[in-house]
């Protein structure tokens, strides 16, 4: 008899054990960075840090969501791909609207909680990042998990740059500044997503 794992099914199976098990690693790493960054956030006044853990939090149930369609078929994955893109969407807007607040409302953050805890997020993300490297290429539903996650690497460095300038100028500036840097990489992963997810349901549905 042919070993089990000879069989395609059985690694199809076990493709999909591997790839619950890590989103399920990635979902606990960003649920306690969100609850982390978002008090750090709010108790010293960054909207790049609010934005960053909002992200965490979108993350959080992408990545939950994405454990529920890994063993279930192309049409669900990409489903789960256009739930993606609206929450990237919706955060993007969300944050475009705390940074044109803060350029009518200035305030100056305290650039020591920024600087800390994006290093912190950032270990963390490089961390999901790394698990989910190999199952990058693995379908549509990964390949957009993957996305969000090499995003929040470039959202990481950018608030670890707003500590860095808001110590360095005294002004709330560069805070602003990122928190547009970052709903524009967003708005554009957003629609990235969006644009696959309806080209493979297009393809299902022919």
């Amino acid at each position: 008899m042919e070993n089990c794992c000879n069989d395609k099914a059985c690694e199809v199976e076990a493709l999909q054990e591997r790839q619950s098990s890590v989103l399920k690693i990635v979902l606990l790493i960003n649920a306690v960075m969100f609850v982390a960054e978002m008090t750090a956030g709010l108790m010293s006044g960054s909207i790049s840090l609010v934005a960053d853990s909002l992200d965490m939090l979108g993350d959080s149930l992408v990545y939950g969501f994405s454990i529920y369609v890994v063993a279930r078929g192309a049409r669900m994955k990409a489903i789960s791909a256009l739930f993606k893109g609206g929450i990237m969407a919706m955060f993007g807007l969300f944050v475009l609207g705390q940074a044109i607040y803060r350029i009518l409302f200035p305030h100056v953050p305290v650039f020591e909680a920024i600087g800390t805890f994006g290093m912190l997020a950032l270990i963390a993300n490089s961390l999901c990042l790394l698990l989910l490297w190999r199952h990058r290429s693995d379908d549509i539903n990964m390949r957009s998990v993957w996305l969000c996650s090499r995003n929040d690497i470039i959202a990481n460095v950018s608030v670890i740059l707003a500590g860095v300038g808001v110590w360095l100028m005294h002004s709330g500036w560069p805070d602003i500044l990122v928190g547009l840097a970052l709903s524009a990489l967003f708005l554009r992963s957003a629609l990235f997503v969006l644009r696959g997810a309806i080209t493979e349901l297009k393809g299902i549905n022919v």
